[in-house]
């Protein structure tokens, strides 16, 4: 998944001699500190922001290496001629209950940069977007997989709110000065990407289309197999009166392996068995003869 999100630029000027360094560790040819403008950035954090999703605080450290010697474009135009600037650190901050990932970006001073260079001076060019690629969306509920545990983002769940938490980050793509962030006063543009190669794509490149076929129609069974055993174990829970609401209880199952799935699912039968035995709606016989006089038999 592509995640683009809002950040801010300050600590704007003349670069300090180690910084020179770490800049011209990205450059072919060796830069003086009088044609560098440096001024660092604020990427992103582990707060919640107003689509209700926010960045693992642990996935930040390695986010941040992935952004170190990132281009910085115009209006997310991914092209050579928007390039007008580059990341040459970056580093976690940690402040109070907040962490978030701190950058410093060079931009070489010359005629067609004068004016990215006064605007950001005057606080116009002051919101950026990030663009990066993240592996995970977890739910901050209960912990499973976004999408599939049946919590919504936004709603709240015993006086939780949940979120979507971003992890195992993948790439890094670029930062961008814009004009305007795609989102109403939030600033914050995402989006759906992969940053992988799909395994269909692999299979279509190395002629192994039949197995691919084979190994989809397996997981497609694998997962009715997963859900009908995951609507067992809830279906149980709530027969049983164990206490649980139904979204609580699928975002349990949700993160349990199948053959545990399959292990709970015989102790909760068991249970309901011993709890709820079932009953046949015609009495049967009792065993006993009726003792009849023998005085009135013909």
């Amino acid at each position: 998944m592509e995640i683009k999100k809002e950040a801010q630029v300050g600590e704007n000027g003349a670069p300090t001699p180690a910084q020179l360094e770490a800049i011209n560790a990205q450059a072919r040819s060796a830069l003086t500190a009088d044609q560098v403008y440096v001024f660092a950035l604020r990427l992103c954090d582990d707060q919640i922001d107003r689509d209700y999703e926010r960045f693992d605080t642990q996935a930040l450290p390695e986010l941040a290496r992935l952004f170190l010697g990132k281009t910085g474009i115009v209006d997310h135009r991914w092209s050579s001629e928007a390039q007008v600037a580059r990341i040459f650190a970056t580093q976690v901050v940690r402040e109070a209950d907040t962490s978030y990932i701190k950058a410093w970006a060079y931009i070489r001073r010359g005629d067609q940069t004068r004016e990215i260079i006064a605007d950001i001076e005057a606080g116009i060019k002051k919101e950026v977007s990030v663009g990066c690629a993240m592996g995970r969306r977890v739910c901050s509920v209960c912990g499973g997989e976004y999408g599939s545990c049946g919590h919504q983002k936004g709603e709240r769940y015993d006086g939780q709110v949940c979120c979507v938490i971003l992890k195992e980050p993948m790439d890094a793509y670029e930062f961008s000065f814009v004009a305007v962030p795609a989102q109403c006063e939030a600033g914050v543009l995402k989006g759906m990407g992969t940053g992988r190669r799909s395994l269909k794509a692999l299979a279509e490149e190395f002629g192994a289309q039949a197995e691919y076929r084979a190994l989809f129609s397996m997981a497609q069974l694998g997962k009715q197999y997963q859900k009908e055993l995951e609507d067992s174990v809830v279906r149980l829970c709530l027969t049983l009166e164990l206490g649980a609401e139904e979204p609580v209880l699928r975002g349990i199952v949700s993160r349990a392996a199948p053959e545990d799935l399959q292990k709970l699912k015989t102790a909760l039968e068991a249970r309901a068995a011993e709890m709820l035995p079932p009953t046949t709606q015609l009495p049967g016989k009792s065993g006993k003869s009726a003792v009849v006089e023998s005085g009135y038999l013909i």
